[in-house]
């Protein structure tokens, strides 16, 4: 058995394995990856393995989709299985997030009294309502490692009771935006509306959704597309799986351009390139402070509180007169650096390397 097994199953795990695995790798620390197939179209997986040089997976339990209950636990028993099989158990098993990969993951490997390490720990958003919310609190208080993406993440752990294996090492996500960025630059997005073929206009905005709150309710969606509609401005709108079959019973404004899910570079290529962003992910808004772009968030909160600082980030949830009024306001304090120096994943090679020596 490898060192360690890292557990991955969405898109954004996807990229921080791209960058944390080569870290591992240098530091001479041997990994085995399992897809718990949380993900499994192909657009939302096996393009970013192919495109960033993440390692195979040792195995694809094809979980795939079902309630969070239901998914949760037929992830936990799939890994448990597989572990099990396995002719010696890991050293320790490494979750990304706050997926329920990362929590059925976490609980597996504690059930089986191998030491958990959580990246991107201490994130709060204080809605329990968020499945990822339950996920990441959990998944934190079963972790013998937490490595933080910032001091706000150290002191959420602290105010709980968690002290001991607890780091700032700054966001992965920040190695990879640093990293791939200049491939991205050579990207050309393969934007397509049907069989069409789109051209990247000049000035737009990116949108993107796949938050249940938003994407199961008709009406948020009607709210935020009559926001995009008297925007005026050119919204470009990566569908999310999710969301495909919702389009067909709500109005869509003539200035909003649906294509396809991008892969990684692509996405990065249209951040760079866009004048602002409208979305209701977590990765998204921290990608978009750092290529210095606005962000609306489609959400009432955020975890990433250090982004809303200056206006960089503002919360207009999906109330239509909010999104408005903040696509017209401009940040109010100069950029500032968030979440470390871009080689965070190198920082966490170096803890972990220790720890399991």
């Amino acid at each position: 058995m490898k060192d360690i097994v890292t557990i991955v199953g969405a898109r954004p795990q996807f990229v921080k394995a791209a960058v944390v695995s080569k870290a591992l790798s240098r530091a001479g620390i041997t990994e085995e990856l399992i897809h718990t197939g949380q993900h499994y179209d192909a657009a939302m997986s096996r393009v970013f393995f192919d495109e960033l040089g993440i390692p195979a997976p040792a195995v694809n339990l094809e979980t795939g989709s079902g309630t969070h209950g239901k998914q949760t636990a037929d992830i936990l028993e799939k890994v448990e299985d597989w572990l099990l099989q396995q002719p010696a158990l890991p050293k320790a098993l490494m979750v990304y997030g706050d997926t329920n990969s990362t929590l059925a993951g976490a609980l597996a490997a504690a059930k089986l009294h191998i030491p958990v390490v959580h990246v991107e720990a201490g994130l709060r958003s204080f809605n329990r309502r968020m499945p990822e919310e339950i996920n990441r609190v959990m998944t934190d208080h079963i972790s013998d490692l937490l490595f933080c993406s910032s001091d706000n993440g150290v002191s959420q752990l602290v105010k709980e009771g968690i002290t001991k294996g607890v780091h700032n090492t700054g966001d992965v996500m920040y190695d990879a935006v640093r990293i791939f960025s200049s491939s991205a630059d050579d990207e050309t997005p393969g934007l397509f509306k049907g069989d069409e073929r789109i051209t990247l206009p000049p000035q737009f905005y990116l949108f993107t959704l796949h938050r249940p709150s938003n994407t199961d309710s008709p009406a948020n969606l009607q709210s935020i597309m009559g926001a995009i509609r008297r925007s005026g401005k050119t919204v470009v709108w990566p569908v999310h799986p999710r969301v495909r079959k919702q389009l067909d019973a709500i109005s869509l404004p003539e200035n909003l351009i649906t294509v396809e899910p991008q892969p990684y570079l692509s996405l990065l290529k249209l951040l760079s390139a866009c004048e602002g962003v409208l979305t209701d992910s977590g990765g998204l808004q921290k990608e978009a402070y750092w290529l210095k772009k606005r962000c609306i968030t489609l959400r009432d909160e955020t975890e990433w509180t250090e982004t809303l600082d200056g206006g960089w980030n503002q919360l207009a949830g999906a109330y239509e007169e909010k999104i408005l009024a903040a696509i017209d306001q401009k940040p109010g304090t100069p950029w500032k650096q968030l979440y470390g120096n871009g080689h965070a994943a190198d920082h966490i090679a170096r803890i972990l390397g220790e720890f399991l020596s």
